[in-house]
């Protein structure tokens, strides 16, 4: 009696495995009109499985299409993973490089009121806070991430309080509810399933008059375009949400903040050509990347050579809102 060949086996983390239905509409202005910019693996871990990413033609938002699933959203955004994103990250820029970019982010803020508190959403180990006790020594920073990183921050004093997860987590924001002076996301919105329930719940932990930071990959920069799938802020699997500045800029009014600040210049971060090649580099023969080599060495110095130039143009990578929640 002929038998049935066993099913084969399946890796749980495939991209089919962790993805909703694709959607045929925009999930900021609601257009159909789409199209497909990105259909990548992921270019970090090598994982089987496509992620592909939307724009909408009509307000330019860029997006996950089809989204993870609850269950590959926390797959990817395990401490794992985000230890090995940090470990390539290192490789191109130094620690000391982080450092300085943190100082320098938290010495452009200093121009806000002096906070009693401060909230650091998608915080990670928390080093924006620990640099920002510079400017700030009167305050008082919490953290927020939905890793063990933040508990673990918590533990070396870099935050008062650690908070696990995200503001739209059932009960965060009510029982943070105007709690802080200052809410801050660098590179947090990107990861969040609801980029607009977000934003509403940091207004609803912001005290009225209180200043919300929000740091986003610009999804229009030049960069984008030429380096396509080897672009590190596309971010797949981890990026579900892009939006422009424009599109941020007009949520914020319409929830009742004042735009005070946008900068597209103090936040690009000269990693894209160096973040490329070593992307890109790792998926050919050991020979080509051996030959390679010096060039990937050559990269970081390019970005950093340039980045003075290209933080005024374009290739910006970055941009960087502040509004105040008006009082009402």
């Amino acid at each position: 009696m002929p038998t049935t060949p066993p099913t084969p086996y399946v890796p749980p983390d495939t991209a089919d495995t962790f993805q909703e239905p694709r959607r045929e509409d925009c999930p900021w202005c609601g257009s159909t009109r789409l199209r497909t910019r990105l259909r990548t693996t992921d270019p970090l871990r090598h994982r089987p499985g496509t992620f592909v990413l939307d724009v909408c033609r009509d307000c330019a938002h860029a997006f996950q299409n089809p989204r993870l699933t609850a269950e590959g959203h926390a797959f990817f955004h395990r401490d794992l993973y985000e230890r090995h994103l940090e470990e390539f990250t290192a490789r191109i820029l130094s620690a000391r490089a982080v450092r300085r970019r943190h100082r320098a982010t938290a010495h452009k803020l200093s121009a806000l009121p002096e906070p009693e508190s401060w909230l650091d959403v998608g915080t990670g180990h928390a080093h924006f806070p620990e640099a920002a006790k510079e400017f700030f020594p009167y305050t008082s920073f919490d953290g927020m991430d939905p890793t063990a990183r933040v508990e673990q921050a918590l533990l070396e004093g870099r935050v008062e309080e650690a908070h696990r997860g995200y503001l739209t987590t059932p009960g965060v924001a009510a029982r943070l509810r105007a709690r802080y002076d200052v809410v801050s996301m660098f590179h947090h919105l990107p990861h969040a399933p609801e980029p607009r329930a977000e934003l509403r719940a940091a207004l609803a932990v912001l005290r009225p008059g209180g200043h919300l930071v929000v740091e986003v990959p610009d999804p229009r920069c030049a960069y984008a375009a030429l380096l396509g799938r080897w672009w590190l802020p596309y971010g797949q699997p981890r990026h579900l949400h892009l939006p422009p500045p424009a599109n941020l800029r007009a949520e914020l009014k319409t929830l009742g903040c004042t735009v005070l600040v946008t900068d597209r210049s103090a936040p690009h971060l000269p990693y894209d050509l160096s973040a490329a090649a070593a992307l890109a580099l790792a998926h050919v023969h050991p020979l080509v990347r051996a030959a390679a080599t010096p060039a990937l060495a050559l990269a970081p110095a390019v970005d950093r050579t340039l980045a003075p130039v290209l933080r005024r143009t374009p290739f910006s990578n970055a941009y960087r809102i502040v509004a105040r929640k008006d009082v009402r």
